[in-house]
């Protein structure tokens, strides 16, 4: 048995219209609501188009002719393919473990190169110091350049720093400072190069474009010429689809419409579907219990000539089948003279019996009384005449083996 099969018909209605209402809102969320996603997402993801996005940094660095491609294995097996070209972008890691450290300690021991931005990204790296920041106010600043070094003449940056560097390595160089804090900080490691951002506005979709975001990128990265640039997207979480598009609002609501519709058919297959129970067997009522019951009945309804008419006609049925005749409309009198004939020893009081029987039951009884003693006159009558058809059927092989032994 189908589970469709066990639901009721009112039950199979309601759950069509509900998977057709939640397929319909899912359907309506994930048109009108992509873009408000996209926005609302903060991950510098190089798949997502929206304002935080980097999609735009990634296509641009792939048009210019950089050697580029998107990482979405454990950044461990990178490490085993790296070398001195390899330069692995990081924007706003997630989660990491010791693990992923050790495979960037070992790329920059090969000779590579790290860009990574956010205070997640700094705990990221080996001998990495980020921190929260102290003085930022998470407003948009303007970047102050510091030093001579190349990274510093990218030119006017714009960024909304989110963490600062705690500064006690001589190996550290701070680029670009934001209020006195440092934003851009370069500093070599084993054979490779890192460079840090606060943030990753510079490389978003909705600020690259700004002053020169995009010159700071390409300063941070490296010249074309003999660069890979691997674009990690391992530690963002995301796994990449048709279907990781529609996430947020449109797939927040089909899960809770799968779930409501879930809960809908248990509980509807289980209130037909639990323990059976039989119900309790009423004790039959004694003979006595039925008569009185019954007597009780008749009593209320006022219709002792009903109760004696079908007295009668049972009587009248049963003395004619007797008699070896069919069930047929006859007064009393004809009764009588039927019975006499067939059994001549019956009571000769048997006509006048009927008689009164009959007339009971055509002008009605007065009281119960009378029509219970007519009933038992009935009963006596039938009781004799059975009694001699008794007999008489006893009495038939004996004279027949008598009349052949003879």
């Amino acid at each position: 048995m189908s589970l469709l099969s066990a639901l009721d018909k009112k039950d199979r209605k309601l759950l069509f219209w509900g998977l057709a209402a939640g397929l319909v809102l899912a359907v309506r969320a994930g048109i009108f609501s992509t873009e408000k996603t996209n926005n609302e997402s903060t991950v510098p993801s190089s798949f997502l188009a929206g304002q935080h996005g980097a999609r735009a940094a990634y296509e641009t660095l792939a048009r210019d002719g950089y050697t580029i491609e998107r990482w979405e294995e454990p950044l461990a097996n990178l490490a085993e393919k790296s070398g001195p070209g390899t330069v692995v972008v990081i924007a706003e890691p997630g989660l990491f473990q010791n693990k992923d450290t050790r495979a960037l300690r070992k790329i920059l021991d090969r000779g590579g190169s790290i860009l990574v931005p956010g205070e997640q990204g700094g705990m990221l790296l080996p001998d990495g110091a980020s921190a929260s920041p102290e003085d930022f106010t998470f407003a948009a600043c303007q970047l102050k350049p510091e030093g001579f070094d190349p990274l510093t003449s990218s030119g006017e940056i714009w960024m909304i720093p989110a963490a600062t560097w705690k500064l006690g390595n001589p190996a550290y160089r701070v680029e670009y400072t934001c209020a006195g804090q440092p934003a851009v900080v370069e500093y070599n490691s084993g054979k490779g190069r890192v460079v840090w951002w606060a943030s990753s506005t510079p490389l978003e979709n909705g600020s690259i474009s700004r002053a020169n975001n995009l010159d700071l990128l390409l300063n941070s990265i490296g010249p074309v010429e003999g660069q890979h640039i691997y674009w990690d997207e391992s530690l963002h979480g995301d796994v990449r689809s048709v279907w990781s598009f529609s996430s947020g609002i449109a797939q927040t609501m089909l899960w809770y419409g799968l779930l409501a519709i879930a809960l809908l058919i248990i509980l509807s297959f289980s209130r037909r579907s639990g323990p059976l129970r039989a119900l309790p067997v009423r004790p039959r009522t004694t003979p006595v219990e039925y008569l009185e019951a019954l007597g009780s009945l008749y009593q209320k309804a006022g219709a002792a000539e009903t109760a004696l008419e079908i007295t009668w006609e049972r009587f009248r049925r049963q003395m004619l089948r007797l008699c070896g005749l069919k069930p047929t409309l006859m007064d009393a009198a004809e009764l009588a003279a039927i019975i006499h004939t067939r059994y001549p020893q019956s009571d000769p009081k048997l006509k006048d019996d009927l008689l009164a029987v009959e007339e009971g039951v055509k002008n009605g009884v007065a009281l119960p009384r009378a029509a219970l003693k007519l009933a038992q006159t009935l009963y006596r009558h039938q009781t004799q005449i059975m009694l001699m058809a008794r007999a008489q059927k006893d009495a038939t092989p004996e004279s027949e083996f008598g009349h052949l032994r003879g």
